[in-house]
């Protein structure tokens, strides 16, 4: 569903979020995450307690880090003192290892993604834009089997990449990832499964589509207002829908150089 006035024509550059957009790593990352988050609410003196369910629903598309701040905030912890910062680094340290120990367990490669990647990969220079640590990203690439299709020096995490970590949807991490491919307006579209992701890369001034490939069926609608909301351009079901969309979208224009948007 993109927009009727939609023209990606120039774009050269791929921008793609990881968790719930290449893989289907959000329900297990939560069923791992929420251990951790637990035991956090526990030392913080605080009663609440999440079902990965109920964490999936209320943090998805939020680091581990911003999404524990916002419950200490929202439990009366003082998320300036420097006891809590230090127990911060301790849990994001913890999280980290975890949910990775998980995912590269249980994730699989998925041909209705690596294929349309692979086909887009011809045309089109492909980069990974996240929330999550490099650690996290590089095992879930492996399992995911799409490791090959996304070089480490294009890789960007928002937990490890800037110099002060921070979380979609500050745009920071989009912005870093423009800048250091030695991208221009126009060239790069970032494709994104959750709302605090499209807040990023709209915010960061990215052409920005919605892909809902691994969004849960009952979900969807929700998700596509949300979406919309965000100032999405585009929102699609598929990858293959989407290398559809930039292929009709090029053969209107003259050819682009397959990594800098330069016209030849």
């Amino acid at each position: 569903m993109p927009l009727p006035d939609l023209d990606l024509s120039a774009v050269s550059t791929l921008l793609c979020d990881a968790d719930g957009t290449l893989f289907a790593s959000e329900e297990p990352a939560f069923e791992a995450s929420v251990t951790v988050v637990n035991a956090c609410l526990e030392r913080m003196g605080a009663a609440e307690r999440f079902t990965a369910e109920q964490l999936r629903l209320a943090a998805n598309g939020k680091s581990f880090r911003l999404s524990v701040t916002e419950l200490a905030r929202a439990h009366g912890v003082a998320v300036t003192a420097p006891a809590f910062a230090r127990d911060l680094e301790s849990w994001v340290a913890e999280e980290n290892e975890v949910v990775t120990r998980h995912l590269a367990a249980v994730l699989r490669p998925d041909e209705s993604v690596r294929e349309p990647l692979r086909a887009l990969q011809a045309d089109f220079g492909l980069a990974l834009v996240s929330s999550s640590a490099l650690t996290r990203i590089d095992a879930s690439l492996k399992s995911s089997g799409l490791v090959e299709l996304f070089p480490t020096a294009r890789r960007f995490s928002a937990q490890d990449s800037l110099p002060v970590p921070t979380s979609k949807p500050d745009p920071a991490v989009y912005q870093l990832a423009v800048q250091q491919l030695g991208l221009v307006p126009g060239t790069a579209l970032a494709v994104e499964d959750a709302v605090p992701g499209a807040q990023s890369a709209v915010a960061a001034g990215l052409y920005t589509v919605g892909m809902l490939c691994f969004v849960p069926p009952a979900e969807r609608a929700q998700r596509v207002l949300e979406l919309q909301r965000a100032g999405v351009h585009a929102l699609l079901d598929s990858w293959a829908d989407l290398a559809d969309l930039l292929h009709r979208s090029r053969s209107t224009r003259p050819t682009l150089d397959r990594k800098d948007g330069a016209l030849t």
